[in-house]
């Protein structure tokens, strides 16, 4: 399996407890839910499944609740679907209509005060373009620059302007109560425009009492790119979700953020994701373009934590297959990753502490004697990440007695989480440690694993030995 991880969006074409099997045995590490599309009946289905499995196949893969956000919707429109013809008038209608091929209504009610006459506004992810000519009291005119269909509840962006809309709906607070009652694993946070978002949604967290649920900030504004230092201090991720994004900007500009946003968070520590259209091409056919296969190793090769799949595996004719090619296609780009310049620009932002000058020998150690493996026994899952950040070229098998920090560690490069009895002492803990090791990666003998951690557990916060075995 590939260091990279791949994260499986859950609908029509997965929704099994056989499929979602397949999409973890062929190398699925966590699964997404996505709440603009699901209601709490298919999301308690989708855990019961996701749980059964890990017990069957004793992995530790997460689960990711994706929000709403705070979007502006088309309203009702007759029959689901109208076409908006090539350069003809469009009107959106401050009050609730029922929409046709001439006009709409939106889900927010200061819609037509707040946009200005030529403000550009899309719609369904960018399929529809309008152009604002006039400004009325109750609607404005448009004339439509790009034609195409747009359905009931369609997403509508207004290019260049941030609109007052609370961060938080009170969908999105019901969806966030919900994953934290299942105990999600991760929360992706939609439309992030700037730190204070994130704040908002970690202050509701600490309100529960949750510490387990990692904070996933997805960038899909103009706005959240400008800010995304800030961003990056404060959440445990960040998902470059391109569809989105590629509504807002240019299109050209994305590939020059997303090796940005790589680089910023492994610098920083936090995870990275690279989502949308990552090989929508297998959504019909069985074969991907060379253009998505170049796409994926790219993202790989700039050392990005996870991919997400998403129509690939909720509506695709072919979800196992394509999650299959994605993993083929992450083992071959991850040869020629260039481990030691990754480890080298982590090296260099690196706090002067114990435990990341331990974590940085180990990546280099690893990498000068060829070592098969790194398995690190933790608690909370530091030390195993710290290790990660330092992209090392071997697996880093995180040994550890908790199920919430197994699936914590299931979005870092090259973590492979495993669920153990507490160890008691140091020469249990090595035996112990040697014998998963052999076992789940297969190891010869003459191969070589380092062995770091904290001893004694639980009463040492740092990494304090490391320990090199031959087999």
């Amino acid at each position: 399996m590939g260091k990279t991880k791949i994260i499986a969006t859950i609908g029509e074409a997965t929704n099994s407890k056989e499929k979602i099997k397949e999409l973890i045995q062929k190398g699925c590490d966590a699964i997404r839910i996505n709440m603009r599309q699901a209601n709490y009946s298919f999301c308690d289905n989708v855990f019961n499944m996701v749980e059964e499995v890990n017990k069957e196949l004793k992995t530790n893969v997460s689960i990711i609740l994706d929000t709403n956000g705070p979007d502006i919707r088309v309203g009702q429109i007759l029959e689901d679907k109208a076409y908006f013809k090539e350069d003809t008038i469009v009107r959106i209608y401050k009050e609730n209509i029922l929409g046709d091929e001439t006009k709409f209504s939106v889900n927010y009610e200061n819609f037509v005060e707040k946009v200005k006459v030529e403000n550009t506004i899309t719609i369904n992810d960018g399929l529809v373009e309008l152009i604002v000519e006039e400004k009325e009291e109750l609607y404005l005119k448009c004339r439509v620059v790009k034609g195409g269909i747009i359905n009931s509840n369609s997403d509508i962006h207004v290019v260049g302007i941030k609109l007052d809309i609370p961060f938080l709906s009170e969908k999105d607070k019901e969806d966030i109560l919900y994953a934290h009652k299942k105990n999600a694993d991760f929360l992706a946070v939609s439309y992030v425009s700037s730190s204070e978002d994130i704040l908002e949604v970690n202050d509701m967290l600490i309100e529960l009492g949750n510490d387990h649920m990692g904070i996933i900030a997805k960038i899909e504004r103009e706005s959240s790119v400008e800010e995304i230092d800030e961003i990056i201090k404060v959440s445990d991720g960040i998902m470059i979700a391109r569809t989105d994004l590629g509504v807002e900007i240019p299109m050209e500009r994305i590939p020059r953020i997303q090796k940005s946003v790589i680089s910023k968070c492994h610098i920083a520590g936090k995870i990275s994701i690279v989502a949308a259209e990552l090989i929508s091409t297998m959504e019909e056919n069985m074969r991907p373009t060379r253009a998505e296969v170049s796409d994926i190793a790219n993202a790989v090769l700039d050392g990005v934590d996870a991919v997400m799949l998403s129509g690939e595996t909720t509506i695709g004719k072919y979800p196992i297959e394509t999650l299959d090619m994605v993993e083929k296609i992450i083992v071959s780009a991850e040869e020629g990753i260039d481990y030691l310049g990754l480890l080298d620009k982590a090296a260099r932002t690196e706090k002067q502490d114990i435990t990341g000058e331990i974590s940085y020998s180990v990546a280099m150690l690893s990498c000068r004697l060829k070592c098969k493996l790194i398995v690190a026994p933790t608690i909370s899952g530091y030390t195993a990440r710290k290790i990660s950040r330092f992209r090392p070229s071997c697996p880093i098998l995180a040994i550890t007695n908790d199920s919430n920090t197994a699936k914590s560690l299931s979005l870092n490069f090259g973590i492979v989480p495993v669920i153990v009895n507490e160890f008691k002492d140091l020469d249990s803990m090595l035996n112990k440690s040697k014998k998963i090791a052999t076992l789940q990666f297969q190891l010869e003998e003459k191969d070589k694993i380092v062995i770091t951690g904290g001893y004694p557990f639980k009463e040492v916060k740092h990494t304090n030995f490391v320990k090199i075995e031959e087999i």
